[in-house]
């Protein structure tokens, strides 16, 4: 039987441009045991399953994978799914993924999403002496790991450019890391605007008491099938 896959955009700019596209799949039609599989053939950075909530329910479970690994948490497919729910008449509060419980409001047109730094992978977090060198980095000499490189673009308004790198993970490069976003925000110390890969944007809140909000605009795209 095919499989049907919804997907979106998420960390896209004003115009809806760029942005990071995310498999959304029931996780009633997809075995555990399929699911690595079928996230290396949609190829996207990150594939997340859902349990899907019924009408009034306030939280929904989901697993995100990779082409290569399945993650505990992640940014991007969490702000992703939490939009495509209330799209779809089944807003929750909450997504239970295996890292923990990632609490998740609206704003306007940004769709934010909670979640503690240590939730995240490691980043080589590598601040480069221009936002030219960021946009020249070339990803063939960065082996293993996280490499998150970044230069400020303005100190005042704490704004950043950024590039995230991660082979290892079948991840040459990843055009918008929610993930990195918060990384970076607990390092600093404070909210951030993030311009990411091609024109990505994530913005970033800071609680000292050791939580972060990455949010984002997100947009639809044709739906899939397998």
């Amino acid at each position: 039987m095919p499989l049907h896959v919804d997907v979106v955009r998420v960390f896209t700019d004003e115009n809806g441009r760029h942005g990071n596209p995310l498999g959304i799949v029931d996780a009633s039609t997809v075995p555990p045991d399929d699911r690595q599989k079928v996230a290396a053939a949609l190829g996207y950075s990150e594939t997340i399953f859902v349990d899907l909530p019924a009408p009034g329910d306030d939280s929904a479970r989901a697993v995100i994978f990779t082409p290569g690994t399945e993650l505990p948490f992640a940014g991007h497919p969490t702000v992703g799914l939490s939009w495509w729910l209330r799209e779809r008449g089944t807003a929750v509060k909450t997504l239970d993924v295996p890292a923990g419980a990632v609490t998740t409001r609206h704003s306007g047109a940004i769709t934010w999403v909670r979640a503690k730094p240590e939730w995240a992978p490691e980043f080589s977090l590598y601040l480069m002496n221009s936002v030219r060198d960021v946009e020249t980095a070339d990803p063939k000499k960065f082996g293993k790991g996280h490499h998150y490189l970044w230069a400020w673009t303005d100190k005042v308004e704490h704004s950043i450019r950024s590039r995230m790198f991660a082979p290892d993970m079948g991840i040459v490069e990843d055009e918008a890391t929610g993930a990195a976003a918060v990384r970076i925000t607990a390092h600093l110390r404070h909210a951030l605007l993030i311009t990411q890969g091609r024109g990505s944007e994530l913005r970033t809140t800071y609680d000292p008491a050791g939580w972060v909000e990455v949010g984002g605009r997100v947009h639809a795209e044709k739906s899939r099938t397998l």
